[in-house]
């Protein structure tokens, strides 16, 4: 499974952030602990929603 998710920052919220990837629960944390250098300045993050594909090739495409 693949997903492409929303993140909404917290503590910016007019700050959103779309990507994909294949473990969700350890993607937020990755962006939460500021592992990520597009998102970083903006954590907190909470997730806003997510779709779920079976097929990467669909899901990146879905996510650009």
């Amino acid at each position: 499974m693949h997903f492409v998710y929303i993140l909404r920052s917290i503590s910016f919220p007019d700050q959103t952030y779309v990507g994909s990837t294949h473990d969700i629960d350890d993607r937020l944390k990755d962006h939460n602990r500021g592992h990520s250098p597009h998102t970083s300045k903006y954590v907190p993050w909470e997730l806003i929603t997510y779709t779920v594909f079976s097929d990467q090739a669909k899901a990146l495409a879905f996510e650009k």
